[in-house]
């Protein structure tokens, strides 16, 4: 099995390399965490490995805010400069400055 390091860090801001959208990284998983179900939902064309890391997001696209689950393959840094909006982003997050989100608890 391989040992996967997460190339991306909590409160950074990504965006998917295929679809349009960004997010922030609030949670990640070593490998494929979800279900079966969702997994073979992806077509298989566009399925993503599950030996790699995947990253819950606080996602936004022009039209609304959602929770993403991305393999790391799919995503590349954000350097936009530009704050995400999504609603939750204050339960975890501090203010957004020099391109990233610090945890709350790392305010202190």
């Amino acid at each position: 099995m391989l040992k996967a390091r997460a190339k991306y860090h909590l409160g950074q801001v990504v965006r998917h390399r295929k679809h349009p959208f960004r997010g922030v990284v609030f949670d990640v998983d070593a490998m494929f965490s979800n279900t079966e179900e969702w997994y073979q939902a992806i077509p298989e064309e566009s399925r993503p490995r599950k030996d790699q890391p995947f990253y819950h997001l606080l996602a936004e696209n022009e039209h609304s805010y959602y929770v993403a689950y991305v393999s790391e393959q799919n995503l590349e840094p954000d350097y936009s400069g530009e704050p995400v909006d999504h609603p939750d982003l204050v339960e975890l997050f501090g203010e957004f400055e020099d391109g990233h989100y610090p945890l709350h608890f790392q305010l202190n």
